[in-house]
């Protein structure tokens, strides 16, 4: 049954306007949309968890200052962490919004479905949900609201109609999906396009050099198809292709170790190696040689998170590198045990 917004329909805000690009980085307008965003989606992970108020602030002056415009967060970030229970991280953006009056200049996208306290995507959920993202981000609209899970208990025709009715609502102005199996995340489409309802305009799968399999056999024929920006979540896997962890003993005691630690094999390694060898012979940083990899492969702009202003500018990097047929050729070798 379909969910019926009881507040007056707002239009939908101005047009972005266009932000500088950062040495030379290709702004790319995400289709059926007139978003023009940076080809680096910083991560909001990390604010209010591994980054404190005035670090996060700095991380996202840094961000902007360089060009960046989208930054991409969840009511769930971060649920995981000591102490916390999700929302942390739209806090602290919706206090440097606040603090830096600068809204109408910058993409922000956040996510329903995974958070403890506002499980799934029934209508009255994610009503409820978006009120709260607004209130925690001090803004009256997303750009892009994610369904961050799937909820199987719910009809993909239901899942249509309730994100339609959100739009139709002023509150969001496009619909994008994570985490739903390919046929799923076909069937939303096909429903959406069939009855003239709400299509997504991006999908946020995960999808790195260690993991390429599901992505490029399940959902990259979606995103062609229907002409979606694509997001991809652990670019850098959890900070494994940063380059900083060789051997297996290098991730003890690190935070992001649990999330990491599933990359930890002699294959994962091997990737390590050829990023390594790679970006060395360019004198970047890994992390930068992993992120352009992405961007070569078509995707829209990868999403990274820095934990502080100094881990950004080998993010920003790799909007700026071109690499070469061999440089493909090499890193695609050493991570085809991933496809």
């Amino acid at each position: 049954m379909s969910f019926r917004v009881k507040r007056q329909v707002r239009p939908v805000p101005e047009p972005h306007p266009r932000t500088h690009p950062h040495q030379g980085a290709t702004i790319t307008l995400i289709p059926r949309t007139d978003l023009d965003v940076y080809p680096l989606n910083l991560g909001g992970n990390t604010f209010g968890w591994t980054s404190d108020r005035d670090t996060s602030f700095a991380v996202l002056d840094a961000f902007v200052k360089a060009g960046g415009n989208f930054i991409d967060t969840a009511d769930l970030y971060s649920a995981w962490g000591e102490g916390l229970s999700g929302g942390e991280s739209e806090t602290v953006i919706g206090g440097w919004l606040a603090a830096r009056d600068n809204r109408e200049q910058v993409i922000i996208a956040t996510k329903v479905g995974g958070l403890e306290s506002r499980p799934g995507l029934s209508a009255e959920n994610a009503d409820a949900a978006l009120d709260e993202s607004l209130q925690r981000l001090q803004t009256e609209y997303v750009d892009i609201y994610y369904a961050h899970y799937d909820d199987e208990s719910m009809s993909i025709e239901d899942q249509v109609r309730t994100a339609h009715e959100l739009v139709q609502s002023g509150r969001v102005r496009h619909i994008g999906l994570s985490n739903y199996t390919p046929e799923r995340m076909r069937e939303w489409f096909e429903v959406a396009s069939r009855e003239g309802l709400t299509l997504p305009v991006a999908i946020q799968p995960q999808y790195n050099l260690v993991n390429r399999k599901d992505y490029e056999q399940g959902y990259a024929p979606i995103a062609r198809e229907y002409e979606v920006a694509v997001f991809p979540y652990f670019a850098l896997a959890s900070g494994f292709l940063t380059g900083k962890y060789r051997k297996a003993e290098d991730l003890k005691g690190q935070t992001r170790e649990d999330f990491a630690s599933g990359f930890a094999t002699d294959e994962g390694f091997a990737v390590v190696d050829a990023l390594v060898e790679v970006a060395e012979a360019r004198s970047v940083e890994p992390a930068s040689v992993a992120l352009a990899w992405l961007l070569a492969k078509g995707v829209t702009a990868p999403i990274a998170s820095a934990r502080t202003p100094e881990q950004l500018p080998a993010l920003l990097a790799a909007t700026g590198i071109t690499l070469s047929a061999d440089d493909l050729e090499k890193l695609d070798a050493a991570s085809l045990p991933f496809a």
